[in-house]
């Protein structure tokens, strides 16, 4: 049976629409159980006070800074590899296999589970280097978890930035890194900030890596050699032990609304951004 072209592209759409419809209700659905149960536990003082006993009492001070020192020093360390490899994959070589092995192993190292990268960031940082269980051995796992991430939204930013800009700065007699650094990298900024900021979203959200890696302990890290326990650890080890089922809403909370206004913040400025170098 031949459809009427109309009534096909009618049901393609509606379907389309459902299917879109289907993924929104799934995130509302989330965002509205989270802001229920969680929201009523968050205060001033359940933000400003460490936890007690445990995490059954106080608030989640201590868990708010570790995941401000593990996900900085991730986002530091991981950026200028992730972009500089996305230079020098776009700018400074041609197709080869050599570039198709290193992407070949950016995807791989994508698809790996998180706590396979947990044992790994537990046997090189906390046993064979000797930095412990600590918010640096935490940041450096992190950091090779995100850098796939880094690279490949880099790297695609870049690529998008037309040739034309490159043959006139070289007409002009610009270097190549001139042309990178004045004309690409400002151009292809956007689409690096986003990579960025969708990083910094799954640093938040991490758990299994950390937990090998951090630590767990309550106490507020200093240092970058002090064990600390982030909000998505702090989450899991409530709700799994059955610790404090309402204190483990009100992290969730505190974290979903940190991570939600994180990729708002990337969304608005990666707008000005096109808007300021287009």
């Amino acid at each position: 049976m031949r459809l009427d072209p109309r009534v096909s592209q009618a049901l393609i759409l509606s379907l389309l629409w459902a299917l879109t419809g289907f993924t929104l209700l799934i995130l509302i659905v989330i965002i509205v159980n989270i802001s229920v149960e969680g929201l009523p536990r968050v205060s001033l003082s359940f933000l400003t006070q460490p936890p007690h006993d445990m995490g059954r009492s106080g608030g989640i001070f201590s868990t708010v800074v570790a995941t401000a020192y593990i996900t900085s020093l991730a986002i530091a360390v991981a950026t200028p590899l992730g972009v500089g490899t996305a230079i020098y994959l776009t700018e400074y070589t041609r197709e080869s296999w050599l570039t198709r092995l290193i992407r070949f192993g950016a995807e791989c190292l994508a698809g790996v589970p998180s706590i396979i990268l947990g044992l790994f960031g537990f046997v090189l940082f906390v046993l064979k280097l000797g930095f412990g269980w600590s918010v640096l051995s935490g940041g450096l796992t992190l950091a090779i978890m995100v850098l796939p991430i880094i690279i490949r939204t880099s790297e695609e930013a870049i690529k998008a930035v037309p040739e034309d800009y490159r043959v006139v700065c070289y007409s002009l007699g610009l270097s190549k890194w001139q042309t990178i650094a004045k004309i690409v990298l400002p151009s292809a900024l956007p689409g690096i900030t986003t990579g960025v900021m969708l990083s910094v979203g799954r640093s938040l959200g991490e758990t299994a890596v950390l937990l090998f890696t951090a630590g767990a302990a309550l106490r507020t890290p200093v240092s970058l050699f002090d064990s600390g326990r982030t909000m998505a650890v702090h989450f899991y080890i409530l709700a799994r032990e059955g610790i404090s089922l309402p204190n483990a809403y009100g992290t969730a909370a505190v974290l979903m609304f940190s991570i939600l206004g994180i990729n708002l913040a990337a969304y608005t400025l990666m707008q000005r951004l096109m808007r300021r170098f287009s």
